[in-house]
């Protein structure tokens, strides 16, 4: 896959089940006077306007494309993987968050100044169109991606490198059972505190036991006497 050569170069839409709400704000943003190449993974209904800068495809090779020297901006639900390749590449993102973890990334972007978030939900073809506008054109998004990807990239050795090695470790030391977790010996039953919790509530129940005891045998004591004066 090769992006068209446009001016201001290619923009990657990443989409998700559900997003059939912003595939009706497309045609809007699109016609914009912006030059340039969208890439967008959807597997919806084709929308009617669909402008001709525009290609569908059910899978794209994402971070290739992030990788893109052309790639301008992200826009992506906010998952895990999407969120690093974008800082890898130092690519700058607007977010439209859906459920599980991705409004907290997306929020944590957007505290780096690395994003813009927008509400799903109620946002507009403008909203949209301003949100590409703005990490498109400000440099100031570009630059805080590009710092979070110097970070990135600043290890001690390549990724791949650092696979291999633990791989060998693990070979050389016959499964690295050292390096195995005190939670594989145990059962089921421990691995979950259920011991713990029946042993606290068992104490519980017993010390409501007493207590109610103490209580109900004061309050015949009391009574009793109370009658005795009565006859007295």
């Amino acid at each position: 896959m090769r992006p068209y050569s446009r001016p201001n170069g290619v923009l990657v839409l990443r989409g998700w089940q559900g997003w059939e709400p912003v595939a009706a704000l497309v045609p809007a943003v699109w016609s914009s006077p912006y030059s340039i190449q969208v890439i967008w993974r959807y597997d919806g209904k084709k929308p009617d306007t669909l402008g001709l800068n525009t290609r569908l495809y059910k899978w794209i090779p994402q971070n290739d494309l992030l990788g893109h020297p052309k790639t301008k901006a992200f826009i992506t639900h906010g998952g895990t993987n999407g969120i690093y390749e974008a800082i890898y590449h130092g690519i700058p993102m607007v977010g439209l968050p859906m459920f599980g973890d991705q409004p907290e990334n997306i929020a944590h972007m957007k505290t780096k100044g690395a994003a813009i978030r927008l509400d799903f939900n109620t946002m507009s073809s403008a909203d949209l169109l301003n949100a590409l506008k703005t990490v498109i054109n400000d440099p100031s998004y570009r630059e805080n991606t590009m710092k979070l990807s110097r970070i990135h990239h600043d290890q001690p050795m390549k990724p791949l490198d650092r696979a291999v090695f633990w791989i060998e470790f693990v070979m050389r030391h016959k499964g690295a059972k050292h390096l195995r977790p005190a939670a594989h010996d145990l059962t089921w039953f421990q691995y979950h505190s259920l011991d713990v919790i029946g042993f606290l509530l068992a104490c519980v129940a017993t010390a409501t036991f007493v207590i109610a005891k103490c209580v109900l045998f004061c309050c015949q004591k009391f009574f009793k006497t109370g009658k005795k004066k009565k006859r007295e």
